[in-house]
């Protein structure tokens, strides 16, 4: 493939990953649908080829530049408040070894996105027993685990805590293991309790620096 063609092909992928990110900052859409909708808007067709698709860490990117240019403030304080009521259910869900995951992770959290936790425990009716003891109203539904699709789907429970929605997949302790191997770009997949804390640390840190 000649050069200029390389170079169109990724203007076309950056413009389709831009108008994704635009969708789920303003609209909250996830990623998949963010993306099909995108592609559709700038190429004009249902179907795309493949190549032309933007993957989700480029997406990601595209979000992170979105919220710095119109996010301000109100975006900072946002996945701070997510990120501080994080912490608060992963505390209290110590027992089943929570995960935090997603946007409240990475950091592009804002008004549309929720609170998503990976939990493992030794069966999911220890965890739901767990929230409905204390009250706590639980909607229950399946997220594709986090392997691939040749794995089942996992339970989630879907509730509010302290008006925040609150999603934890539910998967068996022996995925712990394989919840822990590191993305190939580095990039943090989930932390526990003490590595969110850390986390914010730094972010503060590097926030007084600036």
């Amino acid at each position: 493939m000649m050069p200029s063609q390389n170079n169109d092909l990724f203007q076309l992928r950056l413009e389709i990953a831009a108008t994704a990110a635009r969708m789920i900052a303003q609209d909250g859409a996830d990623y998949a649908t963010a993306r099909r909708k995108a592609a559709r808007q700038v190429l004009g067709v249902d179907q795309p080829a493949p190549n032309l698709m933007p993957d989700n860490t480029q997406i990601e990117d595209e979000v992170r530049k979105y919220q710095s240019l119109f996010g301000g403030g109100a975006q900072a304080e946002r996945l701070l408040h997510l990120r501080e009521t994080a912490l608060q259910v992963m505390d209290a869900l110590a027992a089943f070894h929570p995960y935090l995951t997603g946007a409240v992770l990475n950091g592009t959290a804002g008004e549309h996105d929720d609170i998503h936790l990976q939990l493992f425990a030794d069966s999911a009716k220890e965890v739901e027993i767990f929230l409905l003891g204390r009250n706590v109203n639980i909607d229950i539904s399946e997220t594709p685990h986090f392997k691939g699709a040749r794995h089942d789907p996992v339970e989630t429970v879907s509730f509010l805590w302290h008006k925040e929605a609150v999603h934890a997949e539910l998967y068996d302790y022996h995925d712990l293991r394989g919840a822990l191997k590191p993305r190939a770009d580095g990039r943090l997949q989930r932390v526990d309790a003490a590595g969110l804390r850390a986390l914010m640390t730094t972010d503060q840190s590097l926030e007084q620096d600036e």
